[in-house]
């Protein structure tokens, strides 16, 4: 039996571009954990808390781990991984004075929204506080839209997020990221990204100690 073309396109979806962009994702955090050691011990406080030593945390803990949850939140908003995803638009559309007929390509602009100073205090800087609230707790923010929006949005999200949240804090819970040998935080790049797929990291070389 032939699996429907729909069924065959939305497999390779999850499988290919699932595996893309959460590996991209979590080389992202890794070099932003390097960059912010404190941040990054912070975390490492904090699945200490939640996690038993020699377990390994539950997607269900992240509800106990409001500061992790917004660091992975602020990694994904901060680095902007598909800023430009394509849609069509599915009637005649008028739109700031422009008409758009039904079929054409719209590509909308995801960082406009992720880095909209309207939206985040400090935009350009990496900063989880933009997820917490006054007492330490988690917020959702509307304008977190890595994932896009409306019905067509990623439809690996659920997916996703279960494993960078249980890949990020099996990293954090087992190994400190540093800088190597000769190199400080300063001269860990975060300014040019590599555009392919997704927006990737230069390429730099990271040390992984193994957590006491």
């Amino acid at each position: 039996m032939r699996m429907p073309e729909n069924v065959m396109a939305s497999v390779l979806d999850l499988v290919m571009a699932g595996t893309e962009t959460t590996a991209t994702t979590l080389q992202w955090a890794i070099l932003l954990m390097m960059k912010y050691p404190d941040i990054q011990k912070k975390v490492q406080e904090e699945i200490g808390t939640v996690v038993q030593s020699g377990s390994q945390a539950t997607y269900e803990d992240r509800k106990n781990m409001p500061f992790t949850n917004a660091v992975i939140h602020e990694v994904q908003r901060f680095i902007t991984l598909l800023p430009h995803v394509p849609r069509c638009t599915s009637v005649d559309t008028h739109f700031r004075g422009y008409f758009l007929p039904k079929g054409i390509t719209v590509i909308p602009s995801l960082t406009s929204v992720l880095l909209d100073k309207t939206q985040w205090e400090t935009p350009h800087e990496f900063n989880p506080n933009h997820f917490l609230d006054a007492d330490g707790k988690f917020v959702k923010k509307e304008a977190f839209l890595p994932f896009s929006t409306g019905r067509r949005n990623c439809i690996g999200e659920t997916l996703a997020k279960m494993e960078l949240f249980l890949f990020f804090v099996g990293l954090l819970q087992t190994f400190t990221f540093q800088p190597p040998p000769g190199l400080t935080e300063a001269d860990l790049d975060l300014a040019v990204p590599q555009t392919t797929f997704t927006l990737r990291p230069q390429p730099q070389s990271a040390c992984a100690v193994l957590c006491e």
